[in-house]
């Protein structure tokens, strides 16, 4: 069985992002955790009143968040009738990386989903700051991050970016595949270049790209760099018409300067289709 892990913040970009879940693993046997995570802020001084009110506001919290999770809850259900899946909410008082973090250990998670923006959100901004962190500081599990109104379609054309400087693992690219071979999706490698020659190292992960797809339907494109990284995928994934974008997070990757970019803030890149992120351990 699946287990799945979608944060909310009750907004319907973080309800979007739970339904799509839904849609694509609607025909396996699925868990989902439905989290939400809230801040109480207490006074590093606090005399007896403000103990009071501490333990008040996180009482009124607490209900506010059980109360909209049980709502979600019973929404999502009516809405994946005849679905194989089970659902479970989580209400907690911590921060929302460090309880990402140990949910996944503690759940055994597979895949953790969420939107692009949350209650906040501004519609110039390529993704929140909660979900820029998220992917910056989750280690251990794939993050798929669904834009705001974004409706299910199938992930038929996948676009996976890389500059080759990296040597992928088959097990490093598994989650990827598994949605690959979940819909007979195209993977289309994008190699984002200054050169226009691979050195021996890009060539060497080249060729062992091409063995670990073996088997699936795959074609590699050369796209000449812009000003900015980010900008040049995004040409791509309009003219391709790409469902969905992956990537492996590691330092000095490309999403890592995606997530860095003054563009993110600045120009603003919206996010249109759902983006994977595979972290790596190096």
């Amino acid at each position: 069985m699946k287990r799945i892990l979608v944060p909310t913040d009750f907004s319907n970009n973080a309800y979007s992002a739970l339904f799509y879940a839904t849609r694509m693993f609607q025909n396996q046997d699925c868990q989902f955790f439905i989290l939400n995570t809230f801040d109480v802020d207490t006074p590093v001084l606090t005399s007896r009143i403000d103990t009071s009110k501490g333990e008040l506001l996180y009482q009124q919290l607490s209900n506010e968040s059980k109360e909209k999770l049980t709502e979600t809850f019973h929404s999502i259900v009516r809405e994946t009738e005849g679905f194989n899946h089970i659902f479970e909410t989580i209400s907690v008082s911590k921060k929302l990386t460090e309880t990402i973090n140990k949910t996944i250990k503690s759940k055994d998670i597979d895949l953790v989903v969420m939107g692009t923006k949350g209650v906040s959100g501004i519609k110039e901004v390529f993704m929140g700051s909660n979900t820029v962190r998220v992917i910056q500081k989750i280690k251990d599990c794939s993050v798929l991050v669904v834009p705001d109104e974004f409706d299910f379609e199938k992930p038929k054309d996948i676009a996976f970016a890389t500059d080759f400087k990296r040597f992928y693992s088959k097990e490093e690219l598994e989650p990827l595949l598994q949605i690959v071979s979940l819909f007979d999706s195209n993977i289309r490698i994008i190699h984002i270049h200054q050169e226009e020659k691979l050195d021996e190292m890009q060539k060497h992960n080249f060729n062992s790209l091409k063995e670990h797809f073996k088997g699936y339907n795959f074609t590699f494109h050369w796209v000449s760099r812009f000003d900015q990284k980010s900008e040049a995928i995004h040409a791509f994934l309009d003219e391709m018409n790409i469902n969905m974008l992956a990537m492996l997070y590691y330092k000095h990757s490309f999403i890592e300067g995606i997530t860095r970019e003054p563009v993110v803030k600045k120009i603003g890149l919206q996010a249109t289709i759902p983006f994977l992120v595979i972290p790596t351990s190096s």
